[in-house]
């Protein structure tokens, strides 16, 4: 085998049959690889969206999703996406090429040095070489599963993708650990955990990121019910608890923040599970007694926990519910009237006979089966839809959190679509985020699939401009010239159409639509509801 073929075995042996990539003249070989492997290859309109296809890929199975790129312009383009899976904590092989290695050293017409580059927002970064790449690619995967996941950045040198390789051997490392719990104590006496529990009066339970890697849904909810503890959700984390369950309360550091907040403050006992604090927003505000519960222990210090429980998180919940016992802590009927006031002050601002924001989540969501798989964009709608999209399992819903990288929904949808063709994919945009990407619309065309874009169009950066006007500044910079979406629809081989009602959007998500090409939905918002919540 050559390096190429080399490269694309261990993808396959690895389950990765995606490649997401914008290809240029050391990807030949490769490109051939792939395609004699029956890989499914999605040309992007650049390499920068292309890597956001990668990303959610990884989000979606939790396999490295796997991006290409050329050298020079097309590497540095791919920073962003590799960035945000490296914020995100989603495992990915970002792959580009690169001059021959005899002219490296000297030449400079494109050539830029990828480990310098990759390296800040990397876990590693590598050379592939003929007599190494197996090695090479049994490190990469390894590297981007370990905990916690990220990507992985390789150089493929022109003269390299083609040649024979000596190292050949297909030989995968272990993708998952299995390990024994470590306890971590500042003092003996605070060192079981379920002693603490059993003291306790309010414990709440909050879930990141890591409980999805972990598949720690089932043990979560039986924790949550043996202590009787409601559980608040980081937003990557949307659906590890299903937000049906009685003992689901919120969303964290989205619409309403201040209330769930509130609500962690009252807790007397906070059990961290999985939860990554790259997600947060504003600095750490609560002084109550956490537990940190990981497979990484709490290195960052941005919250502090006396007591930290490394290791398999199933396991560890399920020991946990085991060695407490059945507290009753909370009734359903309290987490219920907490639950109903965080509805309501959903809706506040909400302006009547308007087409609202919330509206729009409401009703695509009213319209939508429980499987349907959302991205959300960044922006204002953003912390609307990760509050009040009702999701009912992990994965269920796509975002950029850790790094919040404007232009992320519609190449996730177009990713989300590829691996579940079967499923209902819906994106959230803004009508900033869509600008910024809009050239993949023509993309999601050419492949033949079908997701519901909606765009939230209200003409302005809005984060931006309520920053202005709480300043008593004028909307400078911020203001977004008017698209006719229908137009831009139907010039990408879309169709289009524009809504300014809830009948409207009601009407539009009724009707027979096509199946082999996306439907985009410029729903003309009233943003005064924005100015409420934020």
């Amino acid at each position: 085998m050559n390096t190429s073929q080399v490269i694309v075995q261990y993808l396959a042996a690895a389950g990765i049959r995606h490649i997401f990539g914008y290809p240029g003249d050391p990807s030949v070989e490769f490109l051939e690889a792939a395609r004699r492997e029956g890989m499914t290859f999605v040309l992007g309109s650049r390499e920068g969206t292309a890597g956001l296809m990668a990303d959610a890929y990884g989000q979606l199975t939790g396999r490295p999703g796997v991006c290409l790129s050329t050298l020079g312009p097309g590497s540095t383009n791919l920073v962003n996406a590799v960035a945000n899976a490296w914020l995100d904590r989603v495992p990915m092989l970002a792959i580009s090429g690169q001059i021959e290695r005899k002219r490296e050293p000297y030449f400079t017409h494109q050539v830029i040095d990828h480990n310098r580059l990759f390296s800040p927002v990397s876990k590693w970064t590598a050379a592939v070489q003929p007599d190494t790449v197996g090695t090479v690619m049994r490190k990469a995967l390894r590297i981007a599963c370990a905990e916690r996941p990220g990507p992985v950045h390789l150089t493929t040198a022109a003269d390299v993708v083609g040649a024979e390789a000596s190292d050949d051997e297909i030989r995968l490392p272990p993708m998952r650990a299995q390990r024994t719990p470590q306890i971590f104590s500042a003092g003996a006496a605070q060192a079981d955990p379920a002693k603490q529990l059993k003291a306790a009066r309010r414990p709440v339970i909050l879930a990141g990121i890591s409980a999805v890697w972990s598949g720690a849904t089932a043990s979560l909810v039986h924790l949550s019910e043996t202590l009787g503890a409601p559980v608040v959700v980081a937003p990557m984390a949307k659906g590890v608890m299903p937000e049906n369950h009685p003992y689901y309360a919120g969303t964290l550091d989205m619409a309403c923040n201040a209330f769930v907040w509130d609500f962690l403050k009252g807790a007397d006992l906070l059990l961290a599970v999985g939860f990554d604090a790259v997600e947060l927003i504003k600095p750490w505000p609560l002084a109550v007694p956490t537990i940190h519960i990981d497979t990484v222990p709490n290195s960052d210090q941005i919250y502090q926990a006396d007591v930290e429980i490394v290791g398999d998180l199933p396991g560890i919940l399920d020991a946990i519910a085991a060695a407490a016992g059945s507290l009753g802590r909370w009734s359903a009927s309290e987490v219920a009237a907490h639950r109903d006031r965080l509805r309501q002050l959903y809706y506040a601002g909400r302006v009547e006979s308007r087409l609202n924001p919330s509206d729009v989540v409401d009703v695509v969501r009213g319209t939508m089966p429980r499987d349907t798989v959302v991205s959300t964009d960044v922006g204002s709608h953003k912390l609307l839809v990760g509050q009040g999209w009702t999701t009912y399992s992990p994965r269920g819903l796509l975002m950029s959190n850790g790094l919040s990288s404007m232009g992320f929904s519609l190449p996730a949808a177009i990713a989300a679509k590829t691996v579940h063709p079967d499923k209902p994919v819906v994106c959230f945009i803004g009508d900033g985020g869509l600008a910024m990407v809009q050239g993949e619309l023509r993309v999601a065309a050419s492949l033949k699939i079908d997701p519901i874009i909606v765009v939230f169009c209200d003409n302005s950066l809005n984060r931006i401009e309520l920053k202005q006007m709480a300043r008593h500044y004028p909307s400078w910079g911020t203001v977004i010239e008017t698209t006719d979406m229908s137009l831009l629809a139907r010039a990408m081989g879309c169709d289009g159409i524009e809504v300014d009602s809830v009948k409207a959007l009601e009407s539009v998500l009724a009707a027979t639509r096509a199946r082999d090409r996306p439907l985009l939905i410029g729903a003309r918002i009233d943003p005064a509801q924005y100015a409420a919540q934020f």
